[in-house]
């Protein structure tokens, strides 16, 4: 039996933003997925116009998402929250199946700005400790599965690998880049956001070489020596290449993912599949919303009326929808009495 041949081409030059494009290196058991983002990420960020590092750090968690949410083999949605003790306090990221993504962040301001002026922006300083919780809703009838990983100080690179460290017990490498890019146009410089990322995991067929050290364990008898795992060289191949990508492979538009993944892989071979497209899509809208003020009581809403109406904006997307208090009530009843039930 002969080996399967699969066609080569030239990798192609320009970048296709909003997209993922997954690939393997068959030679050395190496899976991994490059994500692109360009309109998707400057749609999120434009719209909150976040102070810059936080801006920053939540597009790094959306390119996480997506790297780690174009995984999901059926219909559901991933979704990924931090709760520290940093000045960026929570980060949330909302990926479904498709391609759909939409990310907000909590932060505060008085420390963030403290944080500019000291240059203390780096991700881990902007996170501080707590945790970073990875959630997998696979729908109303089906139980969800949920991953925690500590966040130490470190960036949400660091937390990735820790996470599948201790949740997977799969060897993983992931770089992250955030940055702004200004072009020259008819009426000035034109700004806009980038982000990308590159995920690379060890998955041999042997279980011999899917073997990883323990876990410290912490309460261990005194003298009793660790089990020490050497890494297999394979493994140790591809985690030196991948930690060679700079920001500027990552972001930069004519870098493309495939020119990216051949230049990592060329010597040993690479085979890239289709692209899958991402979209900055929300989940809200007027009708979510006024099911929403229907949950309400009728004295929770009066306490919401401001200037003789009821506003309510969207953490995600940052879209606000504004609502008449009488109209309300009025829809209200005339839904209650087609029901049958009386109104909250």
């Amino acid at each position: 039996m002969t080996d399967i041949e699969f066609p080569t081409r030239t990798p192609a030059e320009q970048s296709a933003d909003d997209t993922i494009m997954p690939f393997e290196v068959a030679a050395l058991d190496l899976r991994g997925r490059v994500v692109r983002l360009g309109a998707s990420i400057d749609e999120i960020l434009t719209r909150h116009n976040y102070p810059e590092p936080v801006a920053k750090l939540l597009g790094e968690a959306v390119a996480l998402a997506a790297l780690f949410g174009s995984a999901l083999k059926f219909d559901g949605r991933f979704i990924m929250q931090t709760q520290s003790d940093g000045p960026v306090r929570m980060l949330v990221v909302d990926y479904v199946t498709g391609g759909k993504v939409r990310g907000c962040a909590r932060f505060d301001k008085a420390r963030v700005a403290d944080a500019i002026a000291s240059h203390k922006i780096s991700p881990g300083e902007l996170l501080g400790k707590g945790h970073l919780a990875m959630t997998i809703d696979q729908g109303a009838d089906m139980s969800r599965y949920q991953g925690v990983v500590a966040l130490e100080g470190g960036g949400l690179e660091e937390a990735a690998h820790e996470y599948f460290l201790r949740s997977e017990q799969i060897p993983t490498r992931v770089r992250l880049a955030v940055g702004e890019e200004f072009r020259a146009g008819p009426d000035g410089a034109k700004h806009r956001w980038r982000a990308g990322g590159i995920m690379l995991q060890f998955l041999p067929k042997s279980e011999d070489r899917s073997r990883v050290p323990d876990l410290p364990p912490g309460d261990a008898p005194e003298g009793m020596e660790p089990d020490v795992v050497n890494e297999d060289d394979a493994w140790v191949e591809g985690r030196s290449l991948i930690e060679t990508v700079e920001d500027v492979e990552l972001l930069d538009p004519d870098v493309s993912a495939e020119r990216l993944a051949y230049r990592l892989f060329h010597e040993r071979g690479v085979r890239v599949f289709n692209n899958a497209a991402i979209v900055a899509k929300c989940s809200c809208s007027r009708d979510g919303v006024f099911s929403m003020l229907r949950s309400f009581p009728p004295e929770d809403r009066a306490d919401m009326v401001e200037n003789d109406t009821i506003s309510v904006t969207c953490e995600f997307c940052n879209e606000t929808y504004v609502f008449d208090p009488a109209d309300v009530e009025a829809e209200l009843a005339e839904q209650s009495e087609e029901d049958g039930k009386p109104v909250n």
